[in-house]
């Protein structure tokens, strides 16, 4: 749904006055330096506090002056307007941080975000391809044609392997695959590392990726000035950048119409979700997987057991008491 105060693009803090902007501006670089925010966290927060703004504007105040009446109404209009819970929650989940900040720095007598209570939300299960689909979309990853299909190869693979978010995986540098390891060493949310084991197939096709880089830039280098190589494991084309998150997203869109699943189901994150249930089906315990996903909470990871795998669907089928009935499949089953 169309965000209710216009797009989401363009400056940051356009419409608020120069005061607000400022502490708009110190609030999240606070954000960055002292808590770890990511870029993209950095930017959503801003785009909140810049729509809370606008909707102040049109009630002859800012950012500095805003009262708690203003808060509930600005989540009211958010309710009003059919927001998804989870995004109205952000937004006073931002709100609240900042109006934290500026008491904290004693730009404020007041918060007026406190007492006020977030949206119900439900949690929604999270979208999951069978190991059936997965195995196509590694075959039609196989079958990509042309000197690209190594990189998507060992993409798909490094990202079914070890359930990372995309952002981390983008952002691997060539150093951390180096000698093939069987261990990768991830920088996830707040800068926290951790390690995620690599099994075979993900290496194999890292290997393999590995060499057809190499002989992309020996081809380069034999036909001018040589080229610095990239840190980044994927480069973007130029090199100087690694390859954005859009890019892998429209890889997993062509690869699902070649494998024949909706490309409407297919996307990096689907993919972390896909590694996470199929991990848990297969016995894995919570609590390494937590570990493996970068979850700071064991309750983000609990989400997964709500999601009914192959090996519990047919646990359900051939064990509960009530799916046969004197030797025939029950109705229920």
């Amino acid at each position: 749904m169309s965000d209710p105060h216009g797009p989401t693009h363009g400056p940051t803090h356009g419409p608020t006055p120069t005061g607000s902007a400022l502490q708009v501006e110190a609030f999240l670089e606070m954000m960055v330096a002292e808590r770890g925010a990511s870029e993209n966290t950095k930017a959503s927060y801003g785009r909140d506090l810049t729509h809370f703004a606008k909707f102040l504007h049109g009630r002859r105040r800012d950012l500095d002056t805003a009262r708690a009446v203003d808060v509930r109404a600005f989540l009211r209009r958010q309710a009003e307007a059919q927001m998804a819970p989870r995004t109205v929650a952000r937004r006073l989940s931002a709100l609240r941080q900042f109006y934290r900040f500026l008491f904290a720095e004693n730009a404020r007598p007041d918060d007026p975000t406190s007492g006020i209570d977030s949206p119900r939300q439900g949690r929604s299960l999270p979208k999951v391809l069978s190991e059936e689909e997965v195995t196509r979309l590694l075959a039609a990853a196989r079958d990509w044609r042309g000197d690209d299909g190594p990189r998507v190869v060992a993409l798909v693979e490094l990202l079914y392997a070890t359930g990372l978010r995309i952002s981390e995986l983008i952002s691997l540098p060539a150093a951390a695959v180096a000698r093939e390891p069987r261990v990768l060493t991830v920088r996830g949310k707040g800068g926290k590392e951790r390690m995620v084991p690599l099994g075979a197939p993900a290496r194999t096709a890292l290997a393999a990726y590995g060499r057809a880089r190499a002989e992309r830039e020996a081809a380069l280098a034999a036909k001018g000035p040589r080229r610095a190589a990239s840190m980044w494991l994927f480069p973007s084309p130029g090199g100087a950048n690694h390859i954005t998150r859009q890019r892998v997203a429209q890889m997993l869109k062509h690869l699902a119409v070649a494998a024949g699943i909706d490309p409407g189901k297919v996307s990096p994150h689907v993919l972390r979700h896909a590694f996470a249930s199929h991990m848990l089906d297969r016995g894995a315990d919570l609590r390494s997987l937590q570990k493996m996903l970068g979850h700071a909470d064991i309750s983000t990871t609990q989400i997964y057991t709500h999601v009914p795998g192959e090996r519990m669907k047919t646990l359900v089928r051939t064990r509960h008491p009530l799916a046969r009935v004197r030797g025939k499949p029950s109705a229920r089953s």
